[in-house]
């Protein structure tokens, strides 16, 4: 990202670094984070109650995956290494998806195509999980095929989301801090039963990015009435 803002003269303001908006921004993009998860958590606990499993809400570090999860534990190490990681991993992804990618885009293409660019570019980009778990033999290709698609469209469903709030509010904020929560709150809140963790966690992701979209362009469609 450095090399080509220096050959093109541009600086990180072009990729939507501004100062100005910072504190909305954070507060619309946290506020699609804890909303849409508060739901999908809520629904996800509804149904296992149905079920009889009992859950309970536990707060430990593990990573995400849509297959399995590695648990870290839950220590001041544990807990501060996952916010850093996350930190650094929400800045470059924004920063090469929502502000590099796009702004590039944009000087071809309408904002509506570029954004779609954007997001199915970092769709594709979740499949390098898939392509390692074949690689390394834990996953073979009927179901890695599925996997893939459903990296896709879950993160190219969030990316679209956070192209629109960059849209809407001029920065990249909006959805770096959304981006943030939603990262932080899958590696640390789960919802554990007798019988498992995270049973029906699909479900929650899958929730929580459709009402996001959904939240954000109902915002977007009254902001500009």
């Amino acid at each position: 990202i450095g090399v080509i803002l220096y050959l093109s003269g541009k600086n990180l303001c072009w990729l939507g670094f501004r100062r100005k908006g910072i504190l909305g921004s954070a507060v619309l993009g946290l506020s699609l984070g804890v909303s849409s998860f508060a739901i999908s958590y809520g629904v996800e606990y509804m149904i296992l109650m149905a079920m009889g499993r009992q859950p309970g809400l536990h707060f430990y570090i593990s990573n995400f995956a849509l297959t399995s999860q590695n648990i870290t534990g839950l220590s001041f190490a544990t807990v501060s290494i996952c916010f850093a990681g996350n930190i650094l991993n929400v800045l470059a992804e924004e920063g090469l998806f929502r502000g590099l990618f796009l702004q590039m885009a944009k000087t071809v293409y309408p904002e509506k195509i570029s954004n779609l660019i954007q997001a199915l570019l970092f769709g594709l980009w979740h499949v390098v999980m898939v392509v390692v778990w074949v690689l390394d033999g834990s996953m073979n290709i009927p179901t890695a095929v599925v996997m893939a698609a459903g990296y896709i469209l879950l993160a190219g469903i969030l990316g679209y989301e956070w192209g629109m709030c960059a849209a809407l509010t001029g920065t990249i904020w909006a959805g770096m801090f959304e981006h943030f929560f939603n990262n932080f709150i899958t590696n640390s809140l789960h919802i554990v039963t007798q019988t498992g963790a995270d049973e029906l966690s699909i479900l929650r992701i899958v929730l929580s990015n459709v009402l996001s979209l959904a939240f954000i362009i109902m915002i977007t469609k009254k902001r500009k009435k």
